[in-house]
């Protein structure tokens, strides 16, 4: 027997607008046995691993030790476009996807950000070198915090 749900449009509105805010593609919320899911077509993401990466995981990357202020206004830097958990390869003792000095394709995948259990593609914007990456596997990330800079 299903039962009759009433759609609340406000609160899919707010959870739209949310995620525009954000730059979320997926979000998901729940009370006792009701969930609302809205999620954005079209964007890229990968398939989630069986086991997420561990933050300790060593994976050859060269992240720089001085991420100075400057790197923000840097014309190749490449910034999360959500709050999430940046990871440098696809999964722990994987290869990195770039390191320090590759030379990378537009379109090429550089990292993931996980967020809300959802792995997103992280894709070089333009062809060049990587000159810098400016955060480690595993570590937190903001909306429009510098991850690599690309030269």
């Amino acid at each position: 027997m299903s039962k009759k749900i009433d759609v609340d449009d406000e609160l899919i509105r707010k959870l739209a607008e949310l995620m525009d805010d954000t730059g979320l593609t997926e979000i998901e919320i729940g009370q006792d046995d009701f969930t609302v899911r809205v999620a954005r077509g079209g964007t890229t993401v990968a398939a989630v691993p069986a086991a997420a990466p561990a933050p300790a995981a060593s994976t050859g990357a060269s992240p720089a030790t001085d991420s100075g202020s400057g790197d923000a206004d840097h014309p190749g830097v490449v910034t999360s476009p959500m709050v999430g958990v940046a990871y440098t390869a696809a999964e722990p003792g994987a290869a990195a996807f770039v390191n320090v000095g590759d030379s990378v394709s537009e379109g090429q995948v550089v990292m993931l950000v996980e967020a809300m259990k959802v792995f997103n593609q992280i894709k070089a914007p333009k062809s060049g070198t990587v000159s810098k990456i400016l955060v480690e596997s595993g570590s937190p990330v903001e909306f429009g915090e510098p991850l690599l800079i690309i030269e």
